[in-house]
């Protein structure tokens, strides 16, 4: 049984859960906010593994801090993803914290979105699109 690890969107503390529970909508230790609620999941080296063995979908947000199209793009990841909650497992990661997964995703520019599913990626776009368009590609995706 492998674990996750997932920051509350909340409190922002760290919680540790078996990935089979995902779906049974695991609370913060700290604050009891939902941990996964229809935002998207922070992404790390511990945790990202985990994520992608979970049995759904999985779309991943690379972005930084100081990119302009990220922080445009970040409210139509967020949008998409509260809309889609049930069916797939929405991911930011934060290429200045996580550069070993930058690097092992080999992300040349951000934002860049990739799509996996059973564990391999499936699609990638670079740049960000609009809630439309973005809603359209990733229907075609999962």
């Amino acid at each position: 049984m492998s674990s996750i690890t997932v920051r509350c969107p909340s409190c922002h503390k760290n919680n540790q859960f078996p990935v089979e529970r995902l779906d049974d909508q695991p609370k913060c230790g700290a604050c009891k906010s939902p941990l996964v609620n229809g935002k998207p999941v922070e992404g790390t080296a511990a945790n990202m593994d985990a994520l992608l063995s979970s049995g759904k979908p999985v779309v991943v947000d690379f972005w930084a801090p100081w990119c302009g199209p990220c922080q445009g793009f970040a409210p139509v990841f967020e949008a998409t993803a509260s809309s889609k909650a049930d069916d797939v497992i929405f991911v930011k990661i934060n290429t200045e914290e996580e550069q070993t997964l930058a690097a092992k995703y080999r992300i040349r520019s951000i934002p860049t979105i990739m799509v996996f599913n059973e564990g391999k990626m499936v699609k990638q776009i670079n740049g960000a699109l609009p809630l439309s368009e973005f809603t359209a590609w990733l229907d075609e995706a999962v």
